[in-house]
């Protein structure tokens, strides 16, 4: 199917056509389209041409106004204060608009992007033999939202989980594991829950002895120098933390209604062999220099309290490497082994400032270029509904699975007291649509660098900026569907459309830009804003036009198309965030 051109493009072209007819000496123009509240569109281009040109905007305007002959897409076109355009489009345009993006099937109407290529995108990053707090929330939310979204969009996008799977405290573990035998139970026997169990049990016994233990210390750190150099039963028992710790990720991964695919976990370790040859890389090209015993690159511009530089240690004095080297070699890696041309990072914003010498770093080497970029998607903090950091009454981090587990239980209450003819079981399965939903969006709805407050509270409301409110906008839309009997949703592009419906047409036929910014910049949130709005759009729209109540048969098949198509919309945006959209609730 040919690609479905957006009324906003169609207009922008009728009026750029008449700009270049008008004004030949200008060239391609640009008219400075927008949405208006004053017509459905407002052009502000003219002013600054015309001021360019020493011309009188209003004259140019119009000229411009005399030049478009498209009675089939504009209703109307005014010229207004100095040379602004205020342009109404046809009520048959907007159906006629509406019904290619209905025929597009799951894409309606959404285009692919231009330049399409490979992203590697490192998020939901949980660390090996610990539990996930919710801390490890918004890296796991947000980069599945950006995968799903560039996928859609035409990229070829590639999972990182960067686990934390390597380093000083897994000489303890072993240690203890070897010395007090049978700890663990095989991987394929455990869920997820027993799982962390078992891990939390040995690192609580193995940090005790270890704290209260020179000896044991001693062996311990000898014990990591086993486990660098590769000794068979070390790497056996640091498997079996690794394989014990993905039956827990899982789970909760589970519960968070993601899919993490096991080839995509590439952690610390997995970069090991290939540290010291990207220190000597760095090195040899002058890079990164010796300073005071350690491998270390320096940058201008970035100093510390004293005034000094801050470099970034590749290596320390003692021969060891740290995050840097770990995090070169995986640049490293993705860019010559995964041939990406976008690296897209999830991590806290706290750890800004390290990605900024990290890629520079790259950049000096040739790694990162104008062909390979990569980009640093630093996340704010979760906050109490205080807006405090998150903790527990104790003063603890708060344990990922019990907060996920108490959305899905207040989402529960919510979805009984307005259930009709559930049953418990199906209770419960929206409960967690809805509850997880709730949480993801809260997420989601908010700039990724901000922080934002996590209040079970208002994230399970049916009323504001919520996820359940657009569910809840989704199953009233297939609940009047299935009330509609013969009647079927069908465009009808000769009625006249009433207010509301004309402005629940305009927002539906922006959802193609709107996937298409969000996933360029980034930026979930921009998508999360206009499905909110489209479900507002929708609920005016419900209230002011009967559907299956409307005057002819025809009304009532055009009204169940807008509805159809509106839910088609909903359903399709909440699953580019990793939301899903009950059928009833």
């Amino acid at each position: 199917m040919a690609p479905v051109t957006s009324l906003t493009a169609s207009v922008h072209q009728r009026l750029a056509d008449a700009l270049s007819a008008a004004l030949p000496e200008a060239g391609a123009a640009d008219p400075l389209l927008r949405r208006s509240d004053r017509a459905d569109f407002q052009a502000n281009g003219i002013l600054a041409l015309a001021k360019k040109l020493k011309g009188n905007p209003r004259e140019l305007a119009t000229q411009v106004v005399a030049g478009i002959t498209a009675p089939d897409l504009v209703e109307d076109i005014e010229v207004s204060g100095p040379g602004f355009l205020n342009i109404t489009v046809t009520d048959e345009a907007i159906t006629k608009n509406l019904a290619a993006r209905a025929a597009d099937g799951e894409r309606l109407g959404v285009p692919y992007a231009e330049n399409r290529g490979t992203t590697v995108i490192d998020y939901a990053q949980p660390n090996v033999a610990k539990e996930m707090h919710v801390g490890h929330l918004r890296s796991a939310v947000i980069g599945d939202a950006l995968r799903h979204m560039l996928d859609f969009t035409g990229e070829k996008t590639i999972g990182r989980h960067h686990i934390g799977d390597w380093g000083t405290q897994f000489g303890m573990l072993i240690q203890y594991l070897i010395e007090n035998p049978g700890q663990l139970a095989p991987a394929d026997e455990v869920d997820g829950e027993q799982a962390m169990s078992n891990l939390n049990r040995v690192y609580k016994a193995s940090r005790a002895v270890f704290d209260a233990d020179e000896a044991f210390k001693e062996r311990a750190r000898k014990r990591v120098v086993a486990l660098q150099s590769g000794d068979e039963e070390t790497l056996d028992l640091w498997q079996r933390f690794v394989d014990e710790s993905k039956v827990y990720f899982y789970s909760v991964f589970e519960k968070l209604d993601m899919e993490i695919r096991d080839e995509e976990i590439v952690g610390e370790s997995a970069y090991n062999d290939m540290m010291a040859e990207t220190a000597r890389l760095l090195e040899e090209s002058g890079v990164a220099v010796r300073s005071e015993g350690a491998l270390v690159v320096f940058f201008d511009d970035i100093k510390g309290k004293d005034d000094k530089p801050v470099p970034l240690i590749v290596q320390k004095a003692d021969g060891g490497f740290g995050y840097a080297a770990s995090d070169l070699s995986a640049i490293r890696d993705r860019v010559v082994g995964l041939h990406a041309t976008t690296l897209l990072y999830v991590v806290d914003v706290r750890q800004s400032l390290h990605f900024k010498m990290v890629f520079e770093a790259a950049r000096r080497m040739g790694w990162l270029n104008d062909e390979v970029t990569a980009h640093n998607m630093g996340y704010g903090t979760v906050l109490g509904a205080d807006g405090k950091p998150f903790k527990t009454r104790e003063g603890e981090t708060v344990r990922l699975e019990d907060l996920l587990d108490e959305a899905v239980q207040r989402a529960a209450e919510v979805v009984r007291e307005k259930a009709r003819d559930l049953t418990e079981e199906e209770i419960q399965e929206r409960a967690f649509q809805v509850g997880i939903g709730a949480v993801k969006y809260a997420d989601l709805s908010t700039s990724a660098s901000r922080d934002y407050k996590f209040d079970l509270d208002q994230m399970v409301s049916l009323n504001g900026d919520t996820s359940v409110y657009l569910q809840y906008a989704y199953a009233r839309i297939q609940s009047i569907l299935r009330k509609a009997g013969e009647a079927r949703p069908a465009a009808h592009p000769e009625l006249a459309l009433d207010a509301a419906e004309r402005a629940l047409g305009l927002h539906l036929d922006a959802f193609g830009a709107t996937v298409t910014e969000a996933a360029g910049e980034y930026a979930p949130h921009k998508l999360a804003a206009y499905l909110y709005q489209l479900a507002s759009l929708y609920t005016s729209f419900y209230d002011k036009c009967p559907v299956l109540k409307a005057d002819t048969p025809a009304q009532i098949e055009n009204r169940l198309f807008l509805c159809d198509i509106t839910a088609r919309t909903l359903h399709r945006g909440m699953a580019l965030l990793g939301i899903r959209t009950p059928e009833r609730l």
